[in-house]
């Protein structure tokens, strides 16, 4: 099976939103800097501050991103099925 469950679609997303804001960490500083002590004005007087962070995360959590994670989560639940499938043949745990 090639398809991901949405619990671990969701799990995937969260830890790769979460790395991408330590990646980002830099852009988010400064952008929370530059928000300080102000209401209104945020708008225009941090917006490029804020194009930087969101083309940070991006970066890290953009559609093709997110494709390598996934691909890479697939192939190691297969390998840990396949791993736990010829456990079983060969008389090892039983097959959860």
């Amino acid at each position: 099976m090639n398809a991901l469950s949405r619990r671990e679609e969701e799990t995937l997303l969260k830890t790769v939103k979460a790395q991408a804001l330590k990646e980002c960490d830099p852009f988010v500083k400064d952008f929370a800097d530059c928000m300080s002590g102000r209401l209104i004005s945020v708008a225009w007087a941090c917006k490029d501050k804020l194009k930087l962070v969101e083309a940070c995360m991006v970066k890290y959590t953009g559609p093709e991103p997110m494709e390598v994670v996934r691909t890479e989560y697939l192939k190691l639940r297969y390998q840990q099925r396949e791993t736990k499938v010829n456990d079983f043949q060969d008389g090892g745990t039983k097959l959860q």
